[in-house]
Order: C-alpha cells, then sequence, then structure tokens
C-alpha cells in the first residue's frame, strides 16, 4: 500500500491517508476517512459537547494527535432538540418535525401521525 490523497467532505481540502492509516482502517474494517483529521477532531469535539447525536458513520475510527480512537457517539443528549416547521399532509395544520422534510414526502402533526400509527395492521411474528 502507498499513501493515497483524499478529499475532505467539510472543508474541500486534499489530505494524505498513509499507508500505515489504511492498513488500521483495513483491520478493522472502517471505510476511508471522508473527512480530514481537522473537520473529524472538530466534529468528535461537536459530539462530545452534545453538538452531535447520531453517530457520523464512515468516520468510526477517528485519527487525531497521533493515535486512533472510537469516538463513540449516539445515544441521548441534553441539548434540546432541533425541530423543523412544516405543514401536516392529513390536515394542513403548522407543526414542528425532528427532521428536514423533504419535498415530496409526506409529513404529519403528532396528532394525525398517531391515528395514522394507531391505523395501520400489525404483524406479530409468533
Amino acid at each position: 500500500m502507498s499513501d493515497r490523497t483524499l478529499t475532505c467532505r467539510d472543508c474541500g481540502q486534499e489530505f494524505t491517508f498513509t499507508a500505515g492509516e489504511q492498513e488500521f482502517y483495513t483491520q478493522r474494517g472502517f471505510s476511508d476517512p471522508q473527512r480530514c483529521p481537522t473537520c473529524r477532531q472538530a466534529r468528535k469535539s461537536q459530539r462530545n459537547q452534545g453538538g452531535y447525536s447520531s453517530s457520523g458513520y464512515g468516520d468510526s475510527g477517528s485519527y487525531s494527535s497521533g493515535g486512533y480512537s472510537n469516538g463513540g457517539g449516539g445515544g441521548y443528549s441534553s441539548s434540546p432538540r432541533q425541530l423543523y416547521p412544516a405543514v401536516c399532509s392529513e390536515c394542513g395544520a403548522e407543526t414542528e418535525v425532528p427532521f428536514n422534510p423533504t419535498p415530496g414526502k409526506p409529513v404529519y402533526c403528532r396528532d394525525c401521525f398517531q391515528a395514522r400509527k394507531s391505523a395501520s395492521p400489525r404483524y406479530n411474528s409468533y
């Protein structure tokens, strides 16, 4: 293996993915890093401060300060949830949802979502 030059998905800067790092990632089944070491460290710091609640797939093995770490992530955080404004596709009421709505896909207010959820058949796998 030889060193490879990759481009960071966040800052657009090129960075070197060394042969040693490639071997480490391969041994552990990690995919190639999508971010440069500086952006990975910044994301890791934000996660540790509760800035992210997702696990950041693709960056499982963060490289920083000459060492590797799994970084963790996931779980619940004490920071308030980001909410996005939306209009319910069922009743037309204005609402807020915990995800950025995708144009063309239905979004439901809490009441309509619960009504649809309770109306849908459940299949038990006994």
